[in-house]
């Protein structure tokens, strides 16, 4: 079995460095494999379905960068990882991004030397109570015991939070949200806590969901998007513009449906011909061939398929876009121009 280490931020930082010089762009594309880090399972977001299939919305955004880079949806090794392990896997090398509901915060940006290339689900910390708890707002949980996962920007919220409100908290730690789960469930604790958007992908699992309130509470900024190393500005860019090809796509009307068509003959916009790779050289900018968002609108589809898929409308979850509506919609979800 193979031994977890925990490292120093500034261990993480050097072997961040050390292993950003390698040009992670050449290294997937000689192995023939992306290496993405994953949750270990958090439904909607990043789980193995029935057969063993990855998928989710963040699984979506690894399977789009392996098309970018690979023309192969399916060439991703899914490496699972916990809170705590997940930056010593990215510093390490043994991944060569993260794409699992991960915070973007100044200390993991600038400390940990990781470059999050953009947010593709603004989150908030909220929590969840049973129904019979008769508990409305967060602000009445005084005296609570607390499930909250360990080595997240949960756990200072979360202290922020009750000191601020001057009401105290028992915290039960736990590592996973299957155990935060199995916890919660055998009353272990009394509130579960976390990204409001895992708390709806744990209730869709229960037996009972509408046994369980999610309250109104929302305590923070969760800006959650994919992350990689620092020191390599041109993998950066591929993942930045990986996903970026994904909001773009679904701001210009292109679609899974659709992009047989425009990719053949094209479109009078400009701005989609450069994207389909019609116009221009933006692959070769990136070190890719012209057809690498073809690629990836033709195996994932645009964001706002991705995101009804397995988070919105027609998943379990059924999460509204709120904040993540496109900027033309009333959210912040908005791609540089493609030029």
């Amino acid at each position: 079995m193979k031994k977890s280490v925990i490292y120093g931020a500034a261990t993480l930082a050097c072997m961040s460095a050390v292993a950003a010089t390698a040009g992670t762009l050449d290294d997937v594309k000689a192995r023939g494999k992306l290496n993405c880090g994953v949750t270990t399972g958090v439904v909607g977001f990043s789980a193995p379905n029935a057969e063993g299939v990855w998928e989710g919305f963040d699984v979506d955004v690894c399977r789009a960068v392996a098309a970018a880079v690979l023309g192969d949806s399916t060439a991703v090794e899914f490496v699972p990882t916990t809170p705590k392990t997940r930056f010593t896997a990215l510093s390490a090398g043994e991944i060569d991004m993260l794409s699992r509901v991960t915070t973007w915060t100044l200390s993991r940006d600038a400390d940990l030397k990781f470059t999050f290339v953009g947010v593709n689900y603004y989150d908030g910390q909220g929590f969840m109570v049973p129904q019979e708890l008769g508990v409305s707002s967060a602000k009445e949980l005084d005296g609570a015991t607390v499930c909250i996962q360990t080595g997240t920007t949960t756990e200072l919220n979360l202290a922020d939070f009750f000191r601020s409100n001057n009401i105290s908290y028992e915290p039960v730690p736990i590592e996973t949200v299957a155990e935060a789960q199995q916890q919660y469930i055998a009353g272990s604790c009394d509130v579960f806590t976390t990204d409001a958007s895992q708390l709806a992908s744990t209730r869709a699992t229960f037996e009972n969901p509408s046994d369980h309130v999610i309250l109104g509470d929302i305590i923070s900024k969760e800006p959650l998007g994919p992350t990689v190393r620092h020191g390599d500005d041109e993998w950066a860019d591929v993942v930045r513009w990986s996903y970026n090809a994904l909001v773009a796509a679904e701001e210009l009307g292109v679609t899974s449906a659709n992009i047989g068509t425009l990719a053949e003959s094209g479109s009078d916009n400009p701005e989609i011909n450069r994207l389909l790779g019609k116009e221009g050289s933006m692959g070769e900018m990136l070190g890719l061939d012209a057809d690498w968002a073809v690629r990836i609108i033709s195996a994932v589809g645009n964001y706002g398929e991705s995101f009804e898929r397995n988070l919105g409308s027609q998943s379990a979850i059924g999460l509204a876009r709120g904040l993540n509506a496109l900027w033309t919609e009333g959210g912040l979800q908005y791609s540089p121009p493609v030029r």
